[in-house]
């Protein structure tokens, strides 16, 4: 297998459920900055020209870090990230969507529509610029809703340290960098954040 890796927090996510499973995938950086994942040479290994990308042993190529991840621990099943039953692996898929379309989507299109506008205008269609406030408030309050539902959990799925808990953080590091930072009152989140970036995959 080889990752086709890049900055940004979906790469961050496949690096960090890589290195949560301790297992070794040789990468290959595509400078996204540079617009290299836009040709062709990228294109061919995923038509939508999005990173990551896995090559898998058979040269094919999977897209998409939620399929990456999952298949990655259908081959390493140790340690579980999504679950080793029906309901834990139910779990993390539920808490999986649910911050993907709450705090995730709107997050990283409030980025692109407006301080990132200049590198992503002529690659995409993106919301006008006056939809940027709306889309990064959507985000705070998906979160601020979900920090209310963490009360007592030390993770998202409880005791367990899960895929989950791998998208939030990347995302919202990412965040904290394009001035979305944690809301001061999402307290739960903010102990979370910190105990989640003491593990040493969180450097990954």
């Amino acid at each position: 297998m080889k990752l086709y890796d890049s900055i940004g927090p979906n790469p961050h996510i496949v690096r960090m459920f890589i290195a949560e499973k301790g297992i070794d995938i040789p990468k290959q950086t595509v400078d996204l900055r540079k617009g290299e994942n836009r040709e062709a040479e990228h294109l061919k290994r995923n038509p939508h020209g999005q990173m990551p990308t896995l090559e898998l042993d058979n040269g094919s190529y999977l897209s998409e870090i939620t399929a990456i991840c999952e298949y990655l621990e259908e081959k390493n099943p140790s340690p579980p990230l999504i679950g080793s039953t029906p309901e834990e692996r139910a779990e993390t898929r539920m808490w999986t969507r649910r911050i993907d379309l709450g705090v995730c989507e709107p997050m990283a299109n409030g980025f692109r529509a407006s301080e990132g506008r200049p590198m992503f205008e002529s690659r995409m269609k993106l919301v006008g610029a006056e939809g940027a406030a709306d889309l990064k408030a959507i985000a705070r309050d998906r979160l601020l809703w979900l920090d209310g539902q963490m009360q007592g959990r030390t993770f998202i799925c409880g005791d367990r340290f899960s895929l989950a808990d791998i998208l939030l953080f990347a995302f919202l590091a990412f965040g904290a960098q394009v001035g979305q930072p944690i809301p001061d009152e999402a307290g739960w989140v903010k102990a979370w954040f910190e105990r989640v970036k003491a593990r040493p995959s969180a450097a990954a």
